[in-house]
């Protein structure tokens, strides 16, 4: 997403002096505006008045809004999905009960679950896209891992990362619930410009 930013108008009166090759003391000359002040609306130490703006857009032999630009950028996230907005589901696998705790507009590209293993359950898993790895760290229990001829043993706290664009599983093999923690990664292809 996106919003709309003024940008500081000393940054832009800068800017423009500059590509027309002016120094600030021929724009003081020419707008009428003392150089001192051109110094510190530059510096965005002072806020100008429109009728300052419109000498010094004359100056600069502009259009005052051109002075004024607006762009467009990125708009910083902070996104909070309460867990009772979380989406959950059981699978197929019987004893395996999945929490989504990504948000919708990260799916495919970054995947966060909690999910819990009951004694003795096993959640396995085609190929996922070329490339694509999972992190997991365990939470609590005991799991076994199997991404194609790699096989390991965590337990609680353990990290591990593997490549799960061949088959792979995790399943309980403790005595207890298991709780992991799983991140998936897809990295895609660069493509050249």
């Amino acid at each position: 997403m996106t919003e709309k930013k003024l940008l500081p108008i000393g940054d832009t009166i800068r800017e423009i002096r500059k590509n027309n090759q002016m120094t600030l003391r021929v724009l003081a000359e020419k707008s009428g505006v003392s150089k001192a002040m051109l110094s510190q609306i530059e510096s965005d130490k002072v806020n100008p008045t429109i009728a300052t703006v419109w000498k010094i857009s004359t100056g600069l032999g502009v259009d005052i809004n051109e002075l004024t630009r607006v762009v467009s950028v990125k708009k910083r996230s902070f996104t909070l999905t309460q867990k009772n907005d979380r989406t959950t589901f059981n699978c197929d696998e019987e004893g395996v009960h999945i929490n989504i705790l990504t948000p919708i507009d990260l799916i495919e590209d970054l995947e966060m679950y909690l999910i819990t293993f009951q004694k003795g359950s096993k959640l396995s898993s085609k190929p996922h896209f070329p490339r694509t790895e999972e992190f997991l760290t365990l939470l609590d229990g005991e799991i076994t891992v199997t991404a194609g001829n790699n096989v390991t043993v965590m337990h609680k706290d353990d990290f591990l990362t593997y490549h799960s664009d061949i088959e792979h599983s995790i399943e309980n093999t403790g005595e207890n619930n298991a709780v992991v923690h799983m991140v998936v990664r897809y990295k895609k292809k660069m493509t050249k410009h």
